[in-house]
């Protein structure tokens, strides 16, 4: 049993205070304080993740560095990998061998590929199909148990999102301290004849993953009593984290129609303490005075003539109505009714464009996603295609868009952190989102007057209150000169300071400590 499960649960602090109370001596500690403790011996961390972005530490001495990304969760491993190693840590990461997504060449010998059929062919981390991205799951996490952990004997595992959830209760039964944090709700259900049958051995930890029903014998248990990944992770870690503080709340009240095993589990870790929310960072690469992807740089300074040069810019390379005086709204997010909205958008767009048509209003899609051919059809149905664009989601494109646009729209029903609002903040794209999650902790409604707030937020998710929030955007837009660009400007140079990998790294590194003096 792991010397954390015998901490003493705090009995007289709230949900908000457990969400937040991350001692602020703890996250500011020097870097190496725990390993000066330990005689200079630096700690041997392993990040387990389905997802990573170029990391520098891996690209070192000519090695190649994979980038397999899917969401967030890609720019966040790789923030960890790279700050890390920079503190001195010895930092290995496991990771699925995507070979059609991974150049071949020489790697870092910290970084580990793990092996299976199941990789070989895939176009994107995440299948379209669950049995498929459960297949991949479980060879995943095969070889991080049978291969990786005992090779690595690492002093603390830090595992992502449901696809790494057996990897705690494994660690747990070899005395490694874990980190669990949830990136997203998606979650898969599974048998433990299941499991093994795909080649994991169980016997040592099935008793710390998160059954249907109590898991009174291994018999009883094997054959017809599923699992949930996403909730055996969190009930199995030390310490477990969401990506913003309001989304663990959220998760914890049972909202967003989170499984019960999953609510189940966070309210278990809250209650004992053991579970915070904080806010992912924003890379470093998000900066409009640095962006070799726009038509012209610019910084809160000067962002009136370099955002005019990128809307045209944008406006001709996508067919639309060159209007440098058009306001322009821009979806980055995927185009997913069930999380981010878009059927809401969907509903009031022709309106939207109707009433603002003597505004020149544009609106400008650069993401994938089932809903594409919905906005494509409204589009051409009503002859709009010098106001409406859909493309396929690229990256430079993206990039353009956050610099060309306005306004970034993510109404998501439920978000739990999000990276395009503070994309949009940085770039001078001012977001209008539905007030969840970690939107509902980065942005503020505005009050130009005032010089307070930093975007447009809808309280009740439907179709009206997207297109209130819409409305106030608009009435911001069409305000004098010098109070919009002021404000502009304000936000700009707040995002700047605001969500920084090193902000993020003293949250981890807190969390870190605590879990690694375990050891």
């Amino acid at each position: 049993m792991n010397a954390l499960a015998n901490l003493q649960p705090p009995v007289d602090m709230s949900i908000a205070d457990l969400s937040l109370n991350i001692n602020s001596t703890a996250v500011t500690t020097s870097r190496h304080s725990f390993w000066d403790r330990r005689g200079g011996h630096p700690p041997r961390i392993l990040l387990v993740t389905p997802e990573l972005s170029e990391s520098r530490f891996l690209g070192r001495n000519g090695k190649q560095s994979p980038r397999v990304k899917a969401g967030g969760l890609a720019d966040v491993s790789a923030m960890l990998l790279d700050s890390l190693s920079e503190a001195g840590a010895q930092v290995h990461v496991a990771l699925p061998n995507f070979r059609s997504l991974i150049k071949a060449g020489k790697h870092s010998p910290r970084l580990h590929l793990c092996e299976d059929r199941e990789f070989c062919y895939r176009r994107s981390v995440y299948d379209g199909c669950a049995e498929s991205n459960l297949r991949a799951a479980l060879a995943f996490q095969r070889d991080v148990i049978h291969y990786v952990l005992p090779t690595i004997q690492p002093d603390l595992v830090h595992c992502h999102d449901w696809m790494t959830g057996l990897v705690p209760a494994a660690a747990r039964s070899m005395g490694i301290p874990s980190l669990f944090t949830v990136h997203n709700l998606h979650d898969e259900r599974t048998t433990l004849s299941n499991i093994e049958d795909r080649g994991i051995d169980a016997a040592n930890f099935w008793s710390h993953l998160y059954f249907d029903r109590y898991p009174d014998c291994y018999e009883n248990t094997r054959e017809h009593n599923p699992l949930s990944m996403l909730a055996s992770g969190i009930l199995a870690a030390d310490h477990v984290n969401t990506v913003s503080p309001s989304f663990l709340r959220e998760l914890a009240a049972g909202g967003h129609g989170a499984p019960w095993a999953v609510i189940d589990a966070i309210r278990g870790k809250l209650g004992a303490g053991r579970a915070h929310g904080f806010m992912n960072a924003l890379p470093q690469g998000y900066c409009p005075n640095q962006d070799p992807n726009l038509a012209e740089k610019y910084d809160a300074a000067n962002h009136p003539i370099g955002k005019r040069s990128n809307k045209l810019a944008l406006q001709k390379l996508l067919g639309l109505k060159v209007d440098a005086d058009a306001p322009v709204l821009f979806w980055p997010s995927r185009l997913d009714p069930v999380q981010k909205g878009c059927h809401l958008l969907a509903e009031i767009l022709y309106q939207l464009v109707s009433d603002y048509w003597a505004l020149g209003l544009q609106v400008v899609f650069v993401a994938d996603g089932p809903y594409k051919e919905t906005f494509q059809n409204i589009a051409a149905f009503h002859d709009l295609k010098s106001r409406i664009a859909v493309r396929d989601f690229s990256e430079p494109l993206s990039r353009l868009g956050y610099a060309a646009s306005d306004f970034t729209l993510m109404p998501s029903s439920f978000e739990p952190c999000g990276l395009s609002q503070l994309i949009g903040q940085r770039y001078g794209s001012l977001p209008i989102v539905h007030a969840t999650g970690g939107l509902r902790d980065t942005v503020r409604h505005l009050n130009p007057q005032q010089e307070s707030g930093n975007g447009f937020a809808f309280e009740v998710y439907d179709a009206p209150g997207l297109r209130w929030a819409v409305d106030e955007a608009i009435r911001f837009y069409i305000c004098p000169a010098p109070l919009k660009d002021a404000n502009i400007s304000r936000i700009m140079e707040e995002a700047g300071h605001m969500f920084t990998p090193s902000a993020m790294m003293g949250k981890y590194l807190g969390i870190y400590d605590k879990l690694l003096e375990l050891r």
